[in-house]
């Protein structure tokens, strides 16, 4: 299976910055070159034809294919803005870049013993990259591609190895079924007709409601400085570290989340996956100020892209499914009723049940039977990916401390440290 592993650059600050100011420059060369060509004839250039007037007016000291990444990088611009045509806020790519992240394809890159050599052009040494201890037993054609990235939180390189580690998916823990919805509040409600559980991950919302509120003051502050003065750009490096930082939390989070859901379907031995299908939730819809900033704030794509690629190597197939008037149908009687609070409160029957759970169990019933309705809600548990409080890894020692408690409590040899830390019965 392909994977992206990072581990620090041990590089020169200058060596790196010189390598990925040359990856910018060729960008930028590349842009500049194509828009005036446009201009004085008219002609749009197609990706290999500005490669190769480009590869004609600017020598490098870059490999000849970590040259084409940067060069590529534009056209893939230019085709994503030509995909996006007519959407609001798409441009076709125009801005100069000072800096971009230099990639070394698998013709650059050679292992020798535990170092791997990273080609530049013809006449300079390589770069040489130490790897670390799980990397060192791979075989050379493993790594695929080779990435120097900056952290902005952390104001350093990294460098991102995309390996293939040769192993193959496991086979399905199972052949259950069971459903995920997807939520703005709760970013995941599973169940398999038999256990409903909802994953609970509050911080994610709270990181995406200060991120916007203290956007704001920083963009206010913004608005009161001459542009580009000294004060200006202090300003502006500091909202970029801010968002660096908090895009950080919150891919860890997700991170987190995403492992909790698929170690549940593990333990449920379900064999496939479906999810409801939420992409289209604001297509075309005025839901207002406060409510469209929410639902811009809402990672559901990443979410479900990491619950995909976790799912895949444990062997569960997923599947998108239609999640239309899954929260707001009654599973007891059918009626249709958008609820109002965490609660679904069926104003037919009375029937009463968690909002989110109610998604989910249409969900499986529409995979399972082509229709909602067909199946009930069991209880409802809450599971947190992470300890409340102060967050931490579930492995750290206040874990351990928190495991020594628990055994010395009348009784806890019948209840599972997992319980302890992460389940509560919801009422």
């Amino acid at each position: 299976m392909i994977r992206t592993q990072s581990f620090p650059c041990s590089l020169p600050k200058d060596t790196a910055d010189q390598l990925n100011r040359e990856s910018g420059r060729i960008y930028t060369s590349v842009m500049v070159e194509h828009y005036r060509v446009f201009r004085h004839t008219g002609h749009w250039l197609s990706p290999h034809a500005g490669e190769k007037l480009n590869d004609f007016l600017s020598p490098t000291i870059l490999h000849a294919h970590s040259r084409d990444a940067a060069q590529q990088g534009f056209y893939k611009g230019c085709k994503t803005a030509k995909t996006n045509r007519g959407l609001e806020g798409s441009r076709y790519p125009h801005w100069r870049k000072r800096f971009r992240t230099t990639i070394w394809k698998n013709t650059g890159i050679r292992k020798q013993g535990t170092v791997l050599l990273l080609a530049l052009a013809r006449g300079h040494a390589p770069i040489r990259v130490s790897l670390p201890s799980p990397m060192m037993d791979l075989p050379g054609d493993a790594f695929l591609e080779m990435r120097l990235v900056w952290d902005r939180a952390g104001r350093r390189y990294h460098w991102h190895a995309v390996i293939e580690d040769g192993l193959t998916p496991a086979p399905p823990p199972g052949n259950h079924t069971a459903a995920i919805d997807l939520g703005e509040v709760h970013p995941a409600a599973a169940t398999d007709g038999e256990e409903g559980v909802v994953f609970s991950a509050r911080e994610l919302r709270s990181i995406s409601q200060y991120t916007h509120k203290r956007l704001a003051e920083i963009n206010s502050q913004l608005s009161k400085k001459a542009r580009h003065s000294r004060r200006y750009q202090r300003i502006v490096a500091r909202k970029t570290r801010f968002l660096a930082q908090q895009k950080r939390k919150r891919r860890d989070i997700e991170h987190k989340l995403s492992r909790c859901v698929v170690n549940w379907a593990i333990e449920r031995s379900v064999g496939t996956l479906a999810i409801g299908d939420v992409r289209n939730v604001a297509k075309g819809v005025k839901k207002g100020k406060r409510t469209n900033q929410k639902i811009s704030s809402w990672p559901h794509g990443k979410i479900k892209t990491y619950i995909e690629y976790k799912a895949l190597t444990a062997g569960i197939e997923t599947l998108l499914v239609n999640e239309a008037y899954t929260s707001q149908t009654c599973p007891n009687c059918g009626h249709r009723h958008k609820p109002k609070g965490r609660q679904y409160r069926c104003p037919a029957c009375g029937f009463d049940c968690h909002r989110d759970m109610a998604g989910a169990i249409n969900i499986l019933s529409r995979q399972v039977y082509g229709e909602v309705g067909r199946l009930l809600p069991p209880e409802t548990k809450y599971r947190y990916p992470f300890l409340t409080g102060k967050r931490s890894r579930l492995d750290t020692a206040h874990v351990a401390r928190l495991k020594r408690e628990a055994a010395t409590l009348e009784g806890a040899q019948s209840v599972t440290t997992m319980n302890v830390l992460t389940w509560r019965s919801f009422s």
